[in-house]
């Protein structure tokens, strides 16, 4: 036996460097999740500069390639309705780098009154006060967030086509109707959509097939919010979103998500401020969504 005794050093070590059994085939493995891709950083507008040349009554400004209406109203402080009025531009214009724009004289508040539009809700829709003269609604972030170059001038829309009617509508997300309705308000408020209870980052849906307008919180009261372009020129709003899934451009279909809702600028809760409108006109969303 004492002959013996020096290999067993040799043994044990062969035996602790052998190979390990190959698992059986179809044995699944685990492997290590890869990190989740960074989202690439959403569009922006170019930053617009008050760089136009005096006129009588206001200056002129030539439209650079990348920016948008809004930004050229806040950059001269001047609200995008008075931009858009007096150059005869409509909700369907498409502004397009070198373009000359008339940009009216900023008008001077009444002292003690903010800059903004009377008759809306904060939550209802309507009108924010801005920095200076400027202001934005909502139907302006419709007809201002495309920017210069970006896409082909469209064609106005024919009168028999104006009056199009909504297309099928399903709910954007699921939960009851808060606060209040559609209609009129007490102090001459009007809410301008529906405030529907969320639980937070439940997914809000795309309510009709159609096209990213606009994503954004530059409306103050809204927080995060959507717009999209649906046929015959109605468009739908998703405010108080916590995050956005879509960019401005994007094609999307009914159903699909578009955001996580949330409780984003004047909301206290989680809650989706949803509106349909047509024009300038909104519609009571009760009439168009399944009962």
């Amino acid at each position: 036996m004492r002959r013996f005794l020096p290999l067993l050093p040799v043994v044990l070590i062969s035996a602790c460097a052998s190979p390990q059994p190959k698992p059986p085939a179809g044995a699944s493995r685990i492997t290590a999740q890869k990190p989740p891709a960074p989202q690439a950083p959403r569009w922006q507008a170019v930053p617009a500069k008050a760089d136009g040349v005096a006129v009588p009554g206001g200056r002129r400004h030539i439209v650079k390639k990348g920016e948008t209406g809004l930004s050229i109203a806040r950059a001269y402080g001047v609200p995008w309705s008075r931009i858009t009025a007096a150059n005869g531009l409509d909700r369907d214009s498409v502004l397009q780098a070198g373009q000359a724009l008339f940009i009216p004289a900023a008008q001077q508040q009444q002292a003690g009154r903010p800059a903004s539009r009377p008759g809306r809700s904060a939550q209802g829709g309507g009108a924010q006060s801005g920095n200076g003269g400027f202001a934005l609604d909502v139907d302006d972030a419709i007809t201002g967030s495309t920017p210069a170059g970006d896409a082909p001038a469209r064609q106005p829309v024919p009168p028999t086509q104006a009056a199009a009617t909504v297309p099928s509508m399903a709910w954007p997300v699921d939960g009851r109707v808060i606060l209040s309705r559609y209609g009129p308000k007490p102090g001459g408020r009007f809410n301008d959509g529906l405030n529907i209870k969320a639980v937070r980052g439940a997914p809000v849906r795309a309510a009709a097939d159609g096209e990213v307008l606009y994503v954004g919180d530059a409306i103050s009261g809204f927080g995060l919010m959507i717009l999209i372009r649906h046929s015959g020129g109605t468009v739908t709003a998703y405010g108080h979103l916590e995050d956005a899934l879509v960019d401005r451009g994007q094609k999307v279909q009914r159903g699909q998500p578009i955001a996580r809702a949330g409780s984003s600028g004047a909301a206290t809760e989680p809650q989706l401020h949803f509106q349909i409108r047509q024009g300038r006109r909104t519609l009571d969303p009760a009439l168009y969504l399944p009962r």
